[in-house]
């Protein structure tokens, strides 16, 4: 077996000097997959994500892309090494255009980004609407796909999506999965994590449920929704 195109193995770790968050914490995204993470509130999602991503400290563990050693590299240069990352929060320049926010996400490039910019309006038809609007006076739904817009425009191997469909609509929350299926459909690993567990799981090719940093459970999307410990403590019964 060829190990994941993404994993963070055995993460034990927290921010600066405090106490550990993540204890022994597996993780992994393999090429065209929709891997989720889920679990209650304070057990360390974000975290976990945020560790693959080197903005806290594993002490313990490594990080590996596409078979690479990534563990002591900063998040800058991950994002070199073809990781995407989108925040919850902040993540716009909102006094910003919508063109202007995606050019921002080719800084790292030297080509012609062009033909990227027309591959997220085609999946993000509204941005190329308001390619002139400043990004600020767009619908929460609408920001989040400008930010998922601006990760893409980095062409990366791997997209991390930290809450996607935080305070948005259900129908808004739909659409949103509906667009990241299509993002996987690529071939691009997909990883996030996800207050909306059900629905969540439910596009999921793989899950992982994580309570107080520790992998709780760990299965494919239909295995989780079916596990009738995960349905009762996680799902709502």
């Amino acid at each position: 077996m060829s190990a994941p195109f993404l994993i963070g193995e055995h993460m034990t770790g927290g921010y600066g000097k405090g106490p550990d968050i993540l204890h022994d914490c597996t993780i992994a995204v393999d090429r065209g997959e929709i891997a989720v993470i889920v679990g209650p509130n304070g057990a360390g999602k974000s975290t976990g994500m945020k560790a693959l991503f080197g903005m806290l400290d594993v002490r313990q563990g490594s990080v590996c892309l596409d078979g690479e050693d990534i563990t002591a590299l900063s998040p800058q240069a991950r994002v070199v090494k073809g990781m995407g990352f989108v925040p919850q929060t902040h993540n716009i320049f909102t006094s910003m255009s919508v063109e202007e926010n995606l050019e921002m996400g080719a800084f790292i490039r030297g080509d012609d980004f062009q033909q990227t910019m027309e591959q997220v309006f085609d999946l993000f038809p509204i941005l190329k609407d308001k390619r002139a609007q400043p990004a600020g006076e767009l619908s929460g739904g609408q920001r989040q796909q400008v930010a998922v817009g601006r990760a893409l425009m980095t062409q990366p191997k791997v997209l991390l999506l930290d809450e996607p469909t935080a305070g948005v609509s259900p129908i808004v929350m739909d659409e949103l999965f509906d667009r990241i299926i299509e993002v996987a459909r690529t071939g691009l690993p997909i990883l996030m994590v996800e207050q909306n567990a059900r629905q969540a799981l439910e596009i999921a090719d793989k899950g992982y449920v994580l309570v107080q940093g520790r992998n709780a459970y760990t299965g494919t999307g239909k295995e989780l929704l079916a596990d009738p410990d995960v349905r009762k403590s996680f799902l709502g019964g």
